[in-house]
């Protein structure tokens, strides 16, 4: 009888809210697919600070969904979804797909080179994604970690010669597949608070050319844009000092 049905009461209604909490994380994650859509739409009506500013909206959402998931324990308590697979399919919209459209546009990188470029990001991206062995076991980058978003970005404050942006998107598509390290910025320890300070100083630059100077940037901008990539490229390279990350 429907009657004799008792509300759930004791350990399983006291942890419920913390499942629903769990299965938020999740659509907090699938939320940064939602944010490049609109990133997307605003490229193709030729916004590009708008577009930007919802690929910046996405990347704060990477950046928090990650400790939630963790401390919520979200892979036993929101099981049902893969959180891994989910962010890595939100990652490939927001950090390959939207960035590679913007390149297709003639102010940024004319033909073909635009064109080329979104292949080349697209295909060698879809097998960076699938790489079961893209992370060392201190958390540092095997290969380029396809973080196309930035390297849109600083190609239309730079704003290089087609061949040049044609040229580095090149290196950097061969890079992902070549044994060469990148820092995870949050997650490898060695030399946390000076990256983090300098990618503190990056992402206000970065932030100030997008909405204070409407990616006009200025001198001084530019070169504190330089300065943190100059610094995320050459710590891959002094990642084989003796003193190993953690």
């Amino acid at each position: 009888m429907p009657n004799s049905i008792k509300p759930p009461s004791g350990p399983r209604a006291a942890i419920a809210p913390r499942h629903v909490m769990a299965y938020g994380v999740h659509v907090f994650t699938a939320l940064g697919a939602a944010l490049g859509f609109l990133a997307l739409e605003a490229a193709l009506h030729g916004d590009l600070v708008r577009s930007f500013s919802w690929l910046a909206a996405a990347l704060f959402v990477d950046a928090l969904d990650g400790p939630l998931a963790r401390r919520l324990n979200v892979r036993d308590t929101a099981s049902r979804y893969d959180g891994a697979v989910l962010d890595l399919v939100v990652d490939f919209v927001t950090y390959v797909f939207v960035p590679a459209a913007i390149l297709l546009r003639s102010d940024v990188i004319p033909a073909p080179f635009g064109m080329l470029s979104g292949l080349l990001i697209t295909v060698g991206s879809a097998l960076y994604f699938a790489d079961t062995a893209m992370k060392t076991e201190d958390w540092w980058f095997k290969g380029f970690p396809a973080v196309w978003n930035v390297i849109a970005f600083y190609i239309v404050i730079f704003a290089p010669a087609a061949w040049l942006s044609f040229t580095i998107i090149v290196l950097l598509t061969a890079a992902m597949f070549l044994p060469v390290i990148f820092v995870h910025p949050v997650r490898v320890t060695r030399w946390r608070p000076l990256t983090l300070s300098i990618l503190g100083a990056t992402c206000l630059a970065a932030l100030w050319a997008l909405f204070g100077e409407k990616l006009v940037a200025s001198t001084p901008t530019k070169f504190v844009l330089s300065v943190g990539a100059v610094y995320f490229l050459l710590l891959g390279l002094i990642r084989t000092l003796p003193e190993r990350g953690e």
